[in-house]
């Protein structure tokens, strides 16, 4: 598909035989290149690759930094951070106090602000290099033990607000997949979500709905399975054509099995940074319900908080922010 003048493919292959200005690596901090893509294309693009990246680092997670791409055809190899190694406990023996061959033993795992700024990373260095072309990998998968939707759809995310906020030079963003079950995953998380957001969602800003559902013992909220992640409000976007009333009932059925009864508009929240994939305008409801709560839906748990329990929770979004203006409302 095509946003703006810049091509998105998902492809399956190896990842180091595509002609591409720019080939994204999925770094630990230390800019050491062992095994999965980075140990691909060290063997195909030389040990050079890793020494300058080596003398660039380390890094923070999140951060990129840029070498030449050796033996390769791209020009350069974006090395972006997705996790994080410790060698504290090991016994600095080796050339440099870190031994390659315990790698894979130190290696972190990542998280969703982790490949979040990391892509966002890559995307701001390969405008900076002036590339008309970059490939990306699954960013935080295989040793970083994420899950391959969810990745696909942090990367959709941040690919689609860095288009949308930036000029770029990028003709093409591609994503490699290096097997059927990956690339099927990422068809979907990617080429599929940006398809729904992009038109069915009418391009933004989006208009979305959130629940404060009042039960005798607290609040409901839900645990969400898709990114951000987090406790939340129940709540989603609002389908064309239909009202934000119906919408919040409708949310609130799918992802907390509750019927929504008495329900009152409390406030609409429009800062374009609550949301970290894109402008999102929510409008908040409080309402009582009829019903056993269920998760379903986006809801991979389901719970009631206590009101005094509210400031030690952590919340997606601007969540947290909203329900302490409800407590303010309700004072």
């Amino acid at each position: 598909m095509k946003i703006k003048n810049t091509e998105i493919k998902v492809v399956m292959g190896d990842i180091t035989e595509l002609r591409v200005d720019a080939i994204v690596n999925a770094a630990n901090n230390q800019l050491l290149m062992g095994a999965g893509v980075a140990g691909a294309i060290k063997k195909k693009g030389g040990k050079i690759i890793e020494e300058e990246a080596l003398s660039k680092g380390p890094v923070e997670i999140g951060e990129a930094i840029a070498t030449g791409a050796g033996e390769l055809a791209a020009k350069y190899i974006i090395h972006a951070a997705t996790m994080g190694m410790d060698f504290s406990r090991q016994s600095n023996k080796a050339s440099g106090g870190i031994p390659p061959a315990f790698c894979k033993h130190w290696a972190g795992k990542t998280d969703e602000i982790k490949i979040r700024n990391a892509c966002r990373s890559a995307l701001n260095l390969a405008r900076e290099l002036k590339v008309s072309s970059i490939v990306f990998p699954a960013l935080g998968c295989g040793t970083g033990g994420f899950p391959l939707l969810a990745s696909a759809k942090i990367m959709a995310q941040e690919v689609l607000k860095y288009l949308r906020e930036t000029d770029t030079l990028l003709k093409e963003i591609i994503f490699c997949l290096n097997n059927e079950e990956a690339f099927t995953i990422f068809k979907k998380g990617v080429l599929g979500y940006l398809e729904y957001v992009t038109t069915k969602l009418s391009g933004g800003p989006y208009v979305t709905v959130d629940a404060i559902i009042e039960v005798p013992d607290g609040i409901v909220i839900i645990k969400r399975s898709n990114p951000p992640f987090g406790w939340a409000l129940p709540g989603g976007f609002v389908d064309y054509g239909e009202s934000l009333e119906a919408a919040v009932i409708r949310e609130a059925k799918e992802e907390t099995n509750l019927d929504l009864i008495e329900v009152k508009q409390f406030h609409t929240y429009s800062d374009p940074t609550r949301d970290p994939r894109f402008h999102t305008i929510g409008t908040v409801f409080m309402a009582k319900a009829k019903g056993k709560p269920k998760a379903g839906d986006d809801a991979a748990e389901i719970k009631v908080i206590k009101v005094s329990q509210i400031e030690k929770q952590e919340f997606a979004f601007d969540h947290k922010k909203i329900l302490f203006d409800y407590l303010s409302l309700k004072k």
